[in-house]
């Protein structure tokens, strides 16, 4: 739709008395009909589904006691420890938590016995985190019901368009990190 049918039809709703939302992006290839409306739908589903998964992250972790960040820290090392264990840096990548947020749940964690830290061979300046014996008995405990609910939230879904939705995560979480260096700027210019 051209900028003067948009305009039209601003006025034409405008006319009858009725308020017409600005655009809420400028990239014609987001517009149905010269309207934003659709990708406004994504967004709000994206946050609902966003919401329940973290709803459900929040009761995997109280069936250990445990909070949601600490789930997501005792998970994490489960599934990256490997060997030797795994370093705060590259734990906080793999969950996606700031490294200060997941040193202090790491700490929390170990208070609890669930996990165990040595220092780090090739880098004096880390830790290497590893599961405790109580922590394997738990991630254990919580499997079952972890597994049974993502095979409920994942129902009808098959690994292509789960690769496609990894895709589309990698490269929001990447223009995130612009937009919200943009919104920074735009904050620190209004102030």
């Amino acid at each position: 739709m051209s900028k003067s049918s948009d305009k039209s039809t601003e006025k034409t709703a405008a006319s009858k008395g009725l308020y017409v939302s600005p655009l809420t992006t400028s990239r014609k290839d987001l517009l149905k009909g010269g309207s934003d409306d659709w990708m406004r739908d994504v967004i709000y589903r994206l946050v609902q589904s966003l919401g329940r998964l973290l709803a459900c992250r929040e009761a995997f972790g109280r069936r250990l006691d445990l909070t949601s960040s600490q789930f997501t820290v005792l998970m994490g090392v489960a599934y990256r420890q490997g060997h030797d264990g795994i370093a705060i840096a590259p734990l906080s990548n793999y969950i996606g938590l700031a490294a200060t947020h997941v040193t202090t749940e790491v700490g929390r964690l170990i208070r609890k016995g669930l996990l165990t830290k040595k220092r780090n061979t090739k880098d004096k300046r880390s830790v290497l985190i590893k599961l405790s014996s109580k922590g394997e008995a738990a991630v254990t405990e919580v499997a079952p019901v972890v597994r049974s609910i993502n095979d409920i939230l994942f129902k009808g879904m098959d690994r292509k368009q789960l690769e496609s939705v990894n895709e589309f995560a990698t490269q929001l979480l990447q223009n995130s990190e612009y937009a919200l260096a943009e919104i920074k700027v735009v904050e620190t210019y209004q102030s």
